[in-house]
């Protein structure tokens, strides 16, 4: 039995997904969902074979959602998201149903997921990686803590610190983990905003109220929370050029 998940805040799209379905008496539909939120606690609870995902929906999006989920299940994107900023992800094999469609294209990217399997996986692993470049999605980071969803504009990110496999997210509130590299913020945050000043450190430069001197050719960052960040001897002339110093 193929366990199934509809994510998709327009009723009408997840009837017409659910009514394709019913040719597919090995699948089982588990849970139609509203948003990202009740999708995330939908795959958490029923741990689905594949899911049907719009991407443009209230509250995170379909990729935002993705980025949470622990054991990732096949995708399959339903969306009216525009076609040629799709082409992008179709280099990693995950399918797309772009809004409306036929019975007869729903069924060729079922029988495509059907035929690449244990593939799929990776090929979402991949096409994250490719959609957090888009504006979309660069804007802001959502991260999970004790099972609910965080959403932190990245402005209000004063700077961020590698943790082992995860980075530190540190904001007026607090600091946050999320499961990422310093070399993926590094290519998706804006540059004119955030700079690389150290292996372990990248700066919010609307923070920084002054830059003294430290040890040996390292400075220090003094931000307006008080926080003292270390800028390494190639990430000070990186931080003068984004002050314009």
């Amino acid at each position: 039995m193929i366990k199934a998940v509809i994510i998709d805040d327009e009723p009408l799209a997840r009837e017409v997904v659910k009514e394709f379905l019913t040719g597919y008496p090995q699948v089982q539909l588990m849970q139609e969902c509203n948003d990202g939120f009740e999708g995330l606690k939908a795959i958490q609870q029923h741990q689905p074979d594949i899911i049907f995902l719009d991407i443009q929906m209230p509250k995170i999006t379909g990729f935002e959602m993705l980025e949470l989920v622990e054991n990732m299940p096949a995708v399959i994107f339903t969306t009216a998201f525009e076609e040629h900023a799709l082409r992008a992800f179709e280099v990693h094999a995950v399918d797309y149903l772009l809004k409306p469609f036929s019975r007869d294209r729903f069924d060729k990217a079922f029988q495509k997921w059907l035929e690449q399997h244990n593939s799929n996986a990776a090929a979402t692993a991949a096409l994250l990686e490719t959609a957090a470049a888009t504006p979309m999605q660069n804007n802001r980071v959502v991260i999970k803590i004790n099972g609910k969803i965080k959403i932190i504009p990245v402005q209000d990110i004063h700077y961020l610190e590698a943790a082992d496999d995860y980075v530190k997210i540190v904001t007026q509130e607090g600091s946050f983990l999320k499961n990422k590299t310093m070399s993926f913020f590094e290519q998706t945050l804006d540059p004119q905003q955030f700079t690389r000043v150290h292996r372990s450190y990248m700066l919010n430069v609307n923070q920084v109220t002054r830059i003294d001197p430290y040890e040996k050719e390292n400075h220090l960052a003094i931000l307006r929370s008080g926080a003292r960040v270390l800028v390494s001897k190639t990430g000070y002339p990186r931080l003068k050029a984004a002050l314009g110093l």
